[in-house]
C-alpha cells in the first residue's frame, strides 16, 4: 500500500471493519491511498460480546502493508460513540472524506416469533447505527462548507436485496435496510449542496451473516477459480463511490454481487386512473384490478415459496 491510488489523500472510516464486507472494504480502500478509521465492537453475529481485537487486527494488517491506519471500538449506535468516530478521524488524520456505514447483526425470526428486543436491537445497529455517524460527519463536512471549505465528501450506506425485495424470516431486517435507503435518498437530497454524495450499496457475499443461510449457495470454489461470494468483490465499487473519481453520482442505489453491478430503481407510478372525483369502495376495487392486470408483476420475497 503506498500513497498513490484513487483514494490517495483521503480519509475513510468505515464502520464495521473488523470482519467480512467492511474488512475486505478497509482494506480495499488503504490499497488505493486512503488513511482508513476502522471501527468495529468485536461482536458476534447476533450482536453479543465485544473484543477490541477485530478492528485492531485490521488497521495492524494495513500498517503493515505500508498504510495508514487507526482502530475506532467505540459503539456508533449511541451520540458520544458516533461523535468519537468522526474526532478520530479529524485528530488523527486531520480530515474526512469517506464515511462508510456498513455495521450490522442479524436476529432472524418469523414475524410471529419475533420479540419486540430482537426488533429494537437491529433498528438500532443498522438503521441508528447508520443515522447517528451520518449525522456526525454531515455536521463536520456542513460546518466546513460554511467555512468557506467546501468538502468533496462521500457517504456510502450498506442496504440489502432484503429491503428492497424483503427476505421471508428477517422482517426486522428488512424494514432497517429498506429504512436505510429511504435515509441514503433523503441525506442526498439534503447535503448536496455542502459538497457531500450519499449513495447505498445492496450487496451479496460470503460473510458471517450470511453463511448460514446460504451456505449450500456461498461455499468457497476449488482453488484457482473465482469466488463469486468473496466480499472483496463489493469492494471496488465501493472505494470508486468513496472517491473523488465518482463525482456528480448521489443518491443513487447498487447491487454488488460476484462480478456484476447493477443500479437499482425504486419506486415509480405504474398505471394509474384518475377519476376527477371521490371513488365508491366498488368502483376503487374494480378499477385497482384493471391497474393491477397492466401493472409488472412483483419480484418475489426472497425465501417464499
Amino acid at each position: 500500500m503506498t500513497g498513490n491510488g484513487i483514494c490517495a489523500g483521503r480519509v475513510a472510516v468505515v464502520t464495521g471493519a473488523g470482519r467480512g464486507l467492511g474488512r475486505a472494504h478497509a482494506l480495499a480502500l488503504a490499497a488505493e491511498g486512503a488513511d482508513v478509521v476502522v471501527n468495529d465492537l468485536g461482536v458476534a453475529p447476533d450482536g453479543g460480546g465485544a473484543s477490541a481485537g477485530p478492528a485492531q487486527q485490521v488497521a495492524d494488517e494495513i500498517r503493515a502493508h505500508g498504510g495508514r491506519a487507526v482502530a475506532h471500538t467505540g459503539d456508533i449506535t449511541t451520540t458520544d460513540g458516533a461523535a468519537s468516530l468522526v474526532t478520530t478521524a479529524l485528530d488523527t488524520f486531520g480530515r474526512l472524506d469517506a464515511l462508510i456505514n456498513n455495521a450490522g447483526f442479524l436476529r432472524d425470526r418469523m414475524l410471529v416469533n419475533l420479540d419486540e428486543g430482537d426488533w429494537d436491537a437491529v433498528m438500532r445497529v443498522h438503521l441508528k447505527g447508520h443515522f447517528l455517524p451520518l449525522r456526525q460527519a454531515a455536521a463536520h463536512w456542513r460546518a466546513e462548507a460554511k467555512a468557506g471549505r467546501t468538502p468533496d465528501a462521500r457517504i456510502i450506506n450498506t442496504g440489502s436485496g432484503a429491503g428492497l425485495l424483503g427476505s421471508v424470516g428477517q422482517g426486522n431486517y428488512s424494514a432497517a435496510k429498506a429504512g436505510i435507503i429511504g435515509l441514503t435518498l433523503v441525506a442526498a437530497a439534503e447535503m448536496a449542496r455542502y459538497g457531500v454524495q450519499i449513495n447505498a450499496i445492496a450487496p451479496a457475499a460470503r460473510t458471517r451473516m450470511t453463511e448460514r443461510t446460504f451456505a449450500a449457495t456461498m461455499a468457497a470454489p476449488a482453488d484457482g477459480e473465482f469466488d463469486a461470494m468473496a466480499p472483496e468483490n463489493v469492494s471496488p465499487l465501493v472505494v470508486w463511490l468513496a472517491s473523488a473519481g465518482s463525482a456528480g453520482v448521489t443518491g443513487r442505489v447498487f447491487e454488488a454481487e460476484a462480478g456484476r453491478i447493477t443500479v437499482m430503481e425504486g419506486w415509480r407510478p405504474g398505471p394509474t386512473a384518475d377519476k376527477g372525483s371521490r371513488w365508491t369502495p366498488a368502483e376503487a376495487g374494480e378499477t385497482a384490478r384493471k391497474l393491477l392486470a397492466d401493472a409488472e408483476t412483483p419480484r418475489p420475497v426472497y425465501g417464499a415459496r
